[in-house]
């Protein structure tokens, strides 16, 4: 068995950093990438063999808006672009009545709901040269007269639609503290050999909420949770998110470091 590969999300910021940390594969915000025109450190990465992966964040692909193609098709673009061999988005809206959230908002856990994000994401999965990874959101709110546990939900949309999961343990970690769900029944749910990679960030507990920033160190609790998915399954990968406040070298790779040894257990 393969061991599993431990990468970093790839930010303009820290383009010379992502390089000499040597992960094993990296992460691009497919909207932040021109096909025509890649990053130099994106063409270096690629040179080298290391697998870059575009995670989309536009597609919308939960949202009741009529499907556009327009997103899906710049990010199969990217991904021919950068030879990927996956690509990913959110369950998730970022749209609706023509005005954009400029977040990623949960989907109803509706039959109803799950119908529509069916449709979009086959309608989708035609577009795209490559497979395609969703993944589990965190949520300040969630919607009333839920009809599916989230796990049940992504169960039947991966039934239904044969897409990949990315599991973020950061996000079961928010929600928990954040709206009561429960992560063990998560994991005991949703279908592990589905899954793509694992994402995995840090964040910062402010007046009795738990914020996902992307821009803190990973809490030893998220490790933890981390610990607790590779004890079910072995992930082909785990991420590493940082978005904002970008450390130094060493602190980065101090986390890589800490991913590893959870994984390596």
């Amino acid at each position: 068995m393969r061991p599993t590969s431990v990468g970093i999300g790839w930010r303009s910021e820290i383009d010379l950093t992502v390089e000499r940390l040597g992960a094993d594969f990296v992460e691009v915000v497919a909207e932040a990438v021109r096909p025509d025109r890649l990053p130099e450190s994106l063409r270096l990465l690629r040179e080298r063999g290391t697998p870059v992966l575009p995670h989309a964040v536009t597609l919308s692909l939960g949202g009741a808006e009529p499907f556009d193609p327009a997103p899906v098709r710049h990010l199969a673009r990217v991904a021919e672009a950068l030879a990927a061999p996956l690509v990913s988005d959110h369950v998730a809206f970022v749209r609706a009545g023509g005005l954009e959230a400029g977040h990623l908002m949960p989907v109803p856990r509706t039959r109803e709901a799950l119908d529509v994000l069916v449709a979009n994401v086959r309608a989708a999965q035609a577009e795209l040269p490559v497979p395609l990874a969703l993944e589990n959101i965190a949520a300040l709110v969630d919607w009333p007269d839920a009809e599916l546990t989230e796990e049940r939900f992504l169960a039947e949309l991966v039934e239904r639609t044969g897409c990949r999961l990315i599991v973020d343990v950061a996000n079961l970690y928010a929600n928990a503290h954040n709206i009561g769900t429960d992560p063990t029944a998560f994991l005991a749910g949703v279908p592990l050999d589905h899954v793509a990679y694992v994402h995995i960030a840090g964040g910062v507990w402010r007046d009795g909420v738990y914020h996902d920033t992307h821009a803190h160190p990973v809490l030893p609790e998220v490790l933890d949770l981390l610990g607790e998915l590779c004890e079910r399954v072995r992930p082909p990968g785990v991420l590493l998110e940082r978005d904002d406040r970008y450390p130094s070298d060493d602190e980065l790779a101090a986390e890589l470091a800490a991913i590893r040894r959870v994984v390596r257990r």
